[in-house]
């Protein structure tokens, strides 16, 4: 996560990482989390191509932005901005913060991740407040991306472990090779 966070606040992307702690904690400022969870879809996979007409692979352009309420007890279900409003999870201008946020942030990751021979299908992010200003929050890594392999479309994410396709802690340690210069593994 740190890795990305950094890059994306050189890009003008406001984050609450402040610094690492060690090599597996880092600091970030306190912030209001937002119970929305935004998901990006570039490409389709997962649960997209089981509720609605997209087969793995396919192209989604213009990217898909989905608000999923981000509540276990009510099984993260999915909202539109009206629900969002009617709950008092955000205001207007913070859902259009958020959306144009999560945009942004696609593009700038894409981008970034294709120099790494890496696609990225879909991701999660999650965004807070802070000082009131929204504000990227939580995580960026393989436990919140699809990773796939440009080349090969093999996935470096966590669908190695939930399709039994291979050694996960491999995958994992791949994408971070690709990321993250020079760590040691």
């Amino acid at each position: 996560s740190q890795t990305l966070f950094k890059f994306l606040e050189e890009k003008g992307i406001k984050t609450h990482f402040d610094h690492m702690l060690s090599d597996t904690e880092m600091v970030v400022d306190a912030v209001e989390i937002v119970l929305i969870e935004v998901i990006v879809r570039n490409i389709a996979a997962g649960s997209i191509t089981k509720k609605y007409p997209f087969k793995t692979g396919d192209k989604l352009n213009p990217p898909i932005i989905i608000f999923d309420y981000k509540s276990d007890e009510f099984g993260d279900p999915m909202i539109n901005d009206d629900m969002a409003l009617a709950m008092g999870l955000a205001t207007k201008a913070e859902l259009e913060e958020i959306r144009k946020l999560s945009l942004k942030i696609n593009s700038i990751l894409v981008e970034y991740l294709a120099g790494k021979n890496l696609l990225l299908p879909d991701f999660k992010l999650e965004f807070g407040r802070r000082k009131g200003n929204i504000v990227l929050a939580d995580e960026i890594s393989c436990d919140t991306c699809r990773f796939w392999d440009r080349t090969t479309g093999e996935s470096l994410d966590k669908d190695v472990f939930r399709f039994d396709k291979g050694d996960l802690v491999a995958a994992y340690r791949e994408v971070a090779k690709r990321i993250v210069p020079g760590i040691k593994l």
